[in-house]
């Protein structure tokens, strides 16, 4: 008799990374109530016990880290090596485009050689050092899933004319670091097969107060009319950590509204 795998993650153990961020809260939250253990590692340790307590389940850990810094990714490895289990890694933490560092996003003339330094380290390298670092826990777990977060700017160019008259910017690192996570997570796939699973989702834009103009630019180019909002990757973050998803890996699922489509 054949079994039809499920979405459950009762028992399993997940690091969400930007936990406490908008995007980070909702993912942790959908794993939560999947039935997974979420480690919710964030820069402030205050806001990571909030965003943990606020979560269905009274297990879930809280962890304060600098993901720019060695230490702090070795404080979160050490935190999960102590929990003894890691069954899914979401490598979530970023500089998105309305990060505030100096030199980021701007107008590209104004970007700066640290600024994307410094998104590289976060939105890349780090999410490689965690992965590197947890993968003999995912491994031995049985049904370990990386789960990585790209973007729709890891896939096509920025369409400038979006930002036209705008504040807001598209920094080159933002582009390059979500279109390298693409790639590392390809690589990962048959690197860590066939004991670890490798995927990503590529967010479209996420409505979050932007500018008037631009969110009706952004509607006219998405086939469905209207930007995300953070609960529209609740379904694919459960669905590629869960055994749902246990014959796919390589791959980087657009979540967009159809933007790329066209």
């Amino acid at each position: 008799m054949t079994t039809t795998p499920t979405t459950a993650l009762t028992g399993r153990t997940a690091v969400v990374t930007g936990g406490a961020g908008p995007l980070g809260r909702v993912l942790a939250d959908a794993l939560a109530r999947a039935g997974a253990r979420v480690v919710v590692v964030d820069l402030d340790e205050e806001s990571c016990a909030a965003a943990a307590a606020a979560l269905p389940g009274s297990d879930h850990v809280p962890v304060g880290a600098d993901l720019l810094d060695p230490q702090g990714i070795s404080r979160v490895v050490d935190v999960v090596r102590g929990l003894g289990a890691c069954d899914v890694l979401v490598n979530n933490a970023a500089f998105t485009g309305t990060s505030g560092v100096p030199g980021y996003a701007v107008p590209f003339e104004e970007q700066t050689d640290d600024a994307f330094a410094m998104a590289l380290a976060l939105n890349l390298t780090a999410p490689f050092s965690l992965t590197r670092q947890l993968a003999p826990l995912l491994a031995a777990s049985g049904h370990g899933s990386v789960v990585n977060v790209s973007s729709i700017y890891g896939l096509v160019g920025p369409n400038m004319g979006l930002y036209e008259g705008t504040r807001m910017g598209n920094p080159a690192a933002y582009a390059a670091s979500k279109g390298g996570i693409a790639q590392l997570t390809r690589y990962l796939s048959t690197v860590l097969a066939p004991d670890v699973r490798v995927n990503a989702f590529a967010p479209g834009g996420i409505a979050r107060g932007q500018d008037e103009s631009f969110v009706e630019r952004y509607e006219r180019l998405t086939p469905l009319g209207r930007m995300g909002t953070e609960d529209d990757f609740r379904g694919v973050v459960t669905w590629l950590a869960s055994d749902a998803s246990a014959y796919v890996t390589g791959q980087v699922v657009a979540v967009d509204g159809g933007w790329t489509a066209w």
